[in-house]
């Protein structure tokens, strides 16, 4: 499995222990130490990423998680969840089919990271009931 990773500053060492523990190949989109960045430039690589099908889905991480999630929603197509556990992993996956993974630096600081990713890359969007979700959220993009 493929994925685009990035981060900002604050979720740097979030970022490089993901890569360690996940065994996936990873196109790291940055940032590449700890010096002050801005994460809606990562946020856009990633997207990028996801939205020209380079990978399989994308991972971005700042400290709160939200400011990623809300840059990357930004982007048309791009279904970012912000996650704060596997069961919210796995929710993000089968009820909303995301693309990206967004994660706080300081909220999963102690959790099983690699168990979060892996349980968001094992899952499958359920479809159904939930797809006409989605269908009215694309819908909201166009206008």
């Amino acid at each position: 499995m493929k994925v685009s990773i990035g981060s900002d500053h604050r979720g740097f060492k979030v970022k490089e222990e993901i890569k360690k523990c996940s065994g996936f190949e990873f196109i790291d989109r940055g940032t590449f130490s700890e010096e002050s960045t801005d994460y809606p430039d990562y946020a856009k690589l990633v997207a990028d990423d996801v939205l020209q099908n380079r990978v399989d889905f994308g991972i971005l991480i700042c400290y709160s998680g939200i400011g990623m999630s809300i840059a990357a929603n930004k982007i048309k197509g791009i279904r970012a969840a912000y996650v704060i556990d596997e069961e919210f992993a796995s929710l993000a996956k089968k009820h909303n089919n995301a693309n990206i993974l967004v994660l706080g630096a300081k909220v999963v600081e102690g959790k099983d990271l690699c168990k979060i990713v892996k349980v968001f890359s094992a899952e499958q969007f359920e479809g159904g009931r939930h797809q006409k979700r989605i269908d009215k959220i694309c819908s909201l993009e166009k206008n």
